[in-house]
């Protein structure tokens, strides 16, 4: 059975998958929530803007050369 990003369990097909959220929506079959990460929401949102803001502020040589940097580490594999 394949597993979703968080590891919890699915239905391999889309019959399958259909017939699961209708044993939830009638209660014979309980739903399964993600358990709370931990983590604080409002520093993931800031986290998220942090890496376009920093992009935008980069000169494009700078972006340039770290972008050859990370595709020669990717190639020297």
């Amino acid at each position: 059975m394949p597993t979703g990003p968080k590891g919890q369990k699915r239905p391999a097909d889309a019959i399958g998958l259909a017939v699961r959220i209708a044993r939830i929506a009638t209660g014979e079959e309980p739903e399964e929530l993600p358990a709370d990460d931990g983590k604080d929401k409002a520093a993931q949102e800031l986290g998220r803007k942090g890496g376009k803001a920093r992009a935008e502020s980069m000169a494009p040589e700078r972006r340039a050369e770290i972008a050859r940097k990370a595709a020669a580490k990717r190639w020297a594999k």
